[in-house]
C-alpha cells in the first residue's frame, strides 16, 4: 500500500556517508521539526536520474528553500558511497542531501518500489517527489513511468511549494 498525504514517514534507519565516516539516520528524528521536499530516483548515475532529475534540484535549490524547505534531499537505493561521489560529481554538496536507501527499506515501507529485475537493477525507488513536515507527508507525486521527470521535478515541486 503507497503512504498517503497526511501519513507520518515511517521509523527507518538508513546510513548516510558523511565526512567522519558512516552515520545511522533515524528517520523519524531526522524530520522532527523540519520541511523537507524529498525526491526519489531508481538509480544514481543511470540516465534521466543524471542528467534530467537531480540536476533540476540542484540548479533549483535556492528557490526551492527560499518557500520555507529546510532541506533538499535525494533518495535511491544505491550504497552510501555511490550517493556520496554521485552528488559530489553532480555538484549537489551543499544544496541536496543524497540519501541511500540500499536495502529499499524506506521505499519498501513507503509502497514505492520499483522492479528493475528486467533492466539489470532488483529493487528500486519509483521515481516521486513528496513534501514531508514534521515527518508528516504533505505532497506526494509519483511518475507513472519510471523514466519520466513530469511530476517530481524541480520545476512542478517549485509550482506546488508556491501554491
Amino acid at each position: 500500500m503507497i503512504i498517503t498525504i497526511g501519513q507520518p514517514i515511517p521509523a527507518i534507519t538508513l546510513k548516510m556517508l558523511r565526512d567522519n565516516g558512516i552515520q545511522d539516520i533515524v528517520l523519524t528524528d531526522y524530520l522532527k521539526g523540519k520541511k523537507i521536499v524529498l525526491f526519489a530516483v531508481p538509480g544514481a548515475y543511470t540516465p534521466t536520474c543524471n542528467l534530467k532529475h537531480l540536476p533540476g534540484y540542484v540548479a533549483n535549490a535556492d528557490a526551492i528553500k527560499a518557500n520555507g524547505v529546510d532541506e533538499i534531499i535525494c533518495l535511491s537505493v544505491n550504497d552510501p558511497f555511490v550517493m556520496k561521489a554521485w552528488g559530489e560529481s553532480a555538484g549537489a554538496t551543499g544544496k541536496v542531501t543524497m540519501l541511500p536507501d540500499w536495502k529499499a527499506e524506506l521505499v519498501t515501507a513507503l509502497g514505492l518500489t520499483l522492479d528493475g529485475t528486467g533492466v539489470g537493477l532488483g529493487t528500486r525507488a519509483q521515481r516521486f517527489m513528496m513534501v514531508i513536515e514534521n515527518g508528516v507527508v504533505t505532497d506526494l507525486q509519483v511518475e507513472p513511468v519510471a523514466s519520466a521527470v513530469e511530476l517530481s521535478g524541480a520545476d512542478v515541486c517549485l509550482t506546488r511549494l508556491a501554491a
